[in-house]
């Protein structure tokens, strides 16, 4: 069998094209990162849109297999992008497949339903970024809810 080679280069062509389009297939190395995380301190239930209070915790994932990452700073601001609290008194290492977890008390209302934070990390090599994400959890009476959110990159090094 004869193998055409306009055949195999837009076979190639296709593929590259197809697994750059596929989140997290080829996802680029970086040294520092600044990532805005959503977080939900309530949310609102019912017609009268009485708020649910949850507890948040921001979870950051060092996802590269060989090298540490540093957080520099994990600042949590409110709806009104306020900022309310700053969770690192220093920068914090956090090993290869290790993470870090700052939470939110259930009973802080302050952030509000459209807080979030702000994730700033370094790295002396290039790594595999960090994922940050979120959880929310709440339970009343007999209700209970959770979910996740991830952040965004909003800053590269």
């Amino acid at each position: 069998m004869k193998k055409n080679p306009i055949l195999i280069f837009i076979f190639m062509i296709t593929l590259t094209v197809f697994a750059s389009g596929l989140p997290g297939f080829a996802e680029s190395l970086s040294t520092g990162q600044t990532q805005y995380v959503p977080a939900y301190s309530h949310i609102y239930i019912g017609n009268r849109e009485k708020p649910f209070l949850l507890t948040v915790t921001l979870h950051v994932r060092n996802v590269d297999p060989k090298n540490a990452i540093t957080l520099t700073s994990v600042d949590y601001y409110d709806s009104n992008g306020s900022l309310l609290k700053k969770y690192l008194p220093r920068p914090l290492t956090i090993r290869p497949l290790s993470s870090s977890r700052h939470v939110i008390p259930r009973n802080e209302k302050q952030g509000g339903a459209g807080a979030g934070f702000l994730v700033r990390w370094t790295s002396d090599k290039p790594v595999n970024p960090p994922i940050a994400e979120t959880v929310m959890i709440g339970a009343e009476s007999q209700q209970g809810i959770s979910f996740t959110s991830r952040g965004q990159v909003i800053e590269g090094p």
